[in-house]
């Protein structure tokens, strides 16, 4: 009986495909706690792997639409950019100007996308510590916040933070669902943080 010649395994090594990493620009306000964390995001090595993450701070204070505004015109021009996100607060009991402007811009434009805290970028810090649930103005939520992590100040240690994100994004998703269920959008959907949708788009 004659065998059947089965053809043998390729000596050839095989190349890994990596896949090529996202660049993604986050424009936030001044020095402080926004920046100090996505730079620890950006540490991470899941984030550093597939996502190119850079930081824009603005030097105008207070001004979401601008902020917007900069995202757009830098995702139009540079080809490089594959997402800008736009990282602000709502404040109260004085809230940002042309909030629902900055919001709307940006859902009109391809590639830029918010993160909205409500009422400050220390509600989502809180969150990484406990459940919030009820209503709190600004300084209120930099009070609690500065109490959990002992901090003098605005700069905060992302080492800190970075293990409890997960907590944090899971508390922050059940908070978009309940204002999403009671028809509350900004700036009624007091408290609130879109942050975890940044941390799901660059696999955090």
């Amino acid at each position: 009986m004659t065998r059947r010649r089965t053809s043998g395994k390729s000596l050839k090594r095989k190349v890994a495909i990596r896949n090529e990493r996202r660049t993604i620009v986050v424009f936030c306000e001044g020095e402080g706690s926004e920046p100090d964390y996505v730079i620890g995001l950006r540490n991470l090595p899941q984030v550093s792997d597939n996502s190119a993450l850079s930081i824009e701070v603005s030097d105008v204070h207070g001004v979401p639409y601008t902020l917007v505004d900069n995202a757009v015109a830098l995702n139009k021009s540079d080809p490089e950019v594959d997402e800008c996100w736009c990282l602000f607060d709502v404040e109260w009991p004085q809230h940002h100007p042309r909030l629902a402007e900055a919001i709307n811009r940006a859902r009109d434009a391809a590639g830029v996308h918010v993160a909205v805290s409500n009422p400050c970028f220390e509600v989502w810090l809180l969150m990484h510590f406990r459940n919030v649930t009820a209503f709190l103005d600004t300084d209120e939520a930099e009070r609690q916040s500065r109490a959990e992590d002992g901090r003098p100040g605005k700069r905060i240690s992302a080492d800190v933070y970075m293990p409890k994100r997960g907590q944090a994004a899971e508390r922050a998703r059940k908070l978009d669902a309940r204002h999403q269920r009671d028809g509350s959008v900004t700036p009624h959907d007091n408290p609130s943080s879109g942050m975890f949708s940044l941390l799901e788009a660059i696999g955090a």
